[in-house]
């Protein structure tokens, strides 16, 4: 009898502790919204690769990876907050290398390099009203003869061809 009413026991402490671990094991899969999380880890990742790019610009002198990284912020993180400094990393880069200046060189002629630095820089003014790079980057734009007209199909574009 003793052993009936302990097995008894048992059984029903093992279904009541399944239910409550389902019940647990349901709460937990929720968790916060994925949209919030997946936001901020974008922040910080295209934030690292803006250091990384600021460090190739200003430090290394290194416009080829500069503008690569930049570039690729751009295109990759369309909603990043600091979107205007990544272009303006992009087109100084390519202003740069189109000058021959920097420890590196591109293969692409300077003519595009500075199309695409107009492009860029384009961007900032007409995307970016109140940055702090908009100075900056209307002061290049006249020298390189005035902002790149956007066409409409470019105009949400991440790289301009």
């Amino acid at each position: 009898m003793k052993k009936f009413f302990l097995a008894c026991c048992g059984l029903a402490l093992l279904a009541s502790g399944a239910s409550g671990a389902r019940a647990q094991g349901g709460a937990a899969t929720k968790g916060p919204d994925p949209t919030v999380i997946a936001d901020a880890e974008l922040e910080k990742e295209a934030l690292h690769d803006l250091e990384v790019a600021k460090h190739y610009f200003k430090m290394k002198k290194a416009y080829v990876a500069a503008a690569t990284r930049a570039e690729e912020i751009v295109a990759g993180y369309p909603k990043f907050t600091r979107t205007d400094e990544a272009l303006y990393i992009a087109g100084m880069s390519n202003l740069y290398l189109s000058e021959g200046k920097g420890k590196q060189k591109s293969a692409a002629p300077a003519d595009k390099l500075r199309d695409e630095a107009r492009s860029y820089l384009s961007r900032i003014v007409e995307e970016f009203p109140d940055s702090d790079f908009r100075g900056r980057a209307e002061e290049e734009l006249r020298r390189l003869g005035g902002a790149k007209a956007a066409a409409p199909a470019e105009a949400g574009s991440p790289k301009p061809e």
